[in-house]
């Protein structure tokens, strides 16, 4: 019983610690999942997902044009002092934002254990992304120069 309350790095108990655990998973109500995710016996044959294009390379390579065209929309207020492309650098970043987050929500929240808690995500990530959307269409109609007449403006107070 010693060994199990010792305290190890910054003043923590195993025991704390392990409250700590059992505390968390009681809160959130996570799927059963089978020891060692095996489904069946280790005589079963594997039966590997249906293959999906857009969660594959081709969703990694599209991430990857997106951040390529926005590199110059970046660059281009900064050597021309204005931006006429300023809408189409807030919509790539915001689609680069989305996806990024979407990417965390998948690995981290995972549908097969956490269920409903991963939809949640999914839906405050959505209606965050719209809520953005329509934010970055109200600047960029009501204020001069748009998302970079706001960081001039920053810049100079």
């Amino acid at each position: 019983m010693l060994a199990f309350t010792s305290r190890i790095g910054l003043g923590f108990s195993r025991k704390s610690i392990l409250q700590s655990t059992i505390a968390y998973r009681s809160f959130f109500k996570t799927i059963p999942q089978p020891p060692g995710n095996i489904i069946g016996t280790v005589n079963d044959a594997y039966v590997p997902p249906k293959p999906n294009k857009l969660h594959g390379s081709l969703h990694w390579t599209f991430e990857r044009v997106v951040v390529l065209g926005m590199t110059p929309l970046i660059v281009a207020p900064l050597v021309t002092g204005s931006s006429p492309f300023d809408g189409a650098m807030c919509a790539l970043l915001l689609y680069h934002c989305y996806a990024g987050f979407q990417s965390c929500i998948i690995d981290y929240i995972p549908k097969r254990a956490f269920g409903v808690f991963h939809s949640l995500a999914m839906g405050l990530l959505t209606f965050g992304t719209l809520l953005s959307g329509y934010g970055v269409y109200k600047i960029e109609n009501e204020e001069q120069d748009g998302v970079f007449g706001i960081l001039k403006k920053l810049w100079k107070a």
